[in-house]
């Protein structure tokens, strides 16, 4: 077994987790995995960073696959004995121009961000090691979203008790909702990204919550932060942000000095706490 420290930072052979990547390869004293859902892709991720003399080590992740997550869980375990830092980046958004019907981008959308993220959050957090950090990478329109929500789902998902299975009720009544063609109706706002990014903020609340339950002493700090508008295959040519800057504030979570207790539950954008 590895005595050294361990990152792992999913969908992160481009875009802003491969400059997530990048940066923890310069600033963060151990193994960083740079993981990718096509191993080709991957692969070449790596050895563009090793072209600029970084040392990422590459595995295989699917994040809609239970069994890859699985297998990295593993990995983790057997070389590592659990995990220092986590990095849930990986996430996928239809284009605007997209013509696929609002349901099936709805039900997909949800699928990745929300169920895929929670799925490898399942496997892993068990895994981090005392005084490790996770960073869940959510979106400002998580934020949007929430506020054109009607005010009693705004109402569930600021509360401080909502439970996961509550949550997980949410996201799949949403799918269900877009289906029945009664979203709007039932008080949902018109953007599944928005709603999946909801998920997966308040899905860091719940789990830091738990934390504090159930590893009270270990200082595991969590988050959910938002990149801003990066200039990426998902967000477009027109973004304001480069890949580099848009890794800033989550390497600034997942780098958290250990014998400090805050940020823990928050929704960071810009390094600073918003108000959810």
């Amino acid at each position: 077994m590895s005595s050294n420290k361990v990152a792992v930072v999913t969908g992160s052979n481009k875009g802003i987790g491969f400059a997530i990547v990048r940066d923890l390869c310069k600033k963060f004293s151990g193994d960083v995995i740079l993981t990718s859902r096509d191993v080709t892709r991957g692969q070449e991720a790596v050895k563009k960073l090793k072209e600029e003399g970084l040392n990422p080590l590459f595995h295989q992740l699917d994040i809609d696959d239970l069994q890859s997550i699985q297998t990295l869980g593993k990995f983790l375990k057997e070389r590592y004995g659990g995990v220092d830092l986590l990095v849930n980046n990986a996430g996928m958004a239809f284009k605007v121009a997209d013509t696929t019907p609002f349901p099936v981008q709805a039900e997909v959308t949800m699928k990745t961000n929300f169920f895929g993220t929670r799925a490898v959050s399942a496997e892993l957090l068990p895994l981090i090691k005392p005084q490790g950090r996770v960073v869940n990478v959510s979106s400002m329109v998580s934020l949007r979203s929430l506020k054109n929500c009607s005010p009693e789902l705004q109402q569930k998902f600021r509360s401080s008790t909502i439970t996961e299975d509550e949550l997980v009720g949410l996201m799949n009544k949403f799918v269900e909702d877009t289906k029945k063609g009664v979203h709007e109706k039932e008080g949902w706002p018109n953007s599944a990204y928005g709603v999946s990014k909801i998920g997966v903020t308040v899905l860091s609340r719940i789990h830091a919550r738990q934390l504090n339950e159930q590893r009270k002493g270990d200082n595991i700090l969590l988050n959910a932060c938002c990149p801003g508008w990066v200039r990426t295959d998902m967000a477009g040519p027109k973004a304001t942000k480069s890949p580099e800057e848009g890794a800033e504030t989550p390497v600034y979570l997942a780098l958290l000095p250990p014998n400090v207790t805050e940020p823990h539950g928050q929704f960071v954008m810009e390094k600073k706490v918003e108000k959810w």
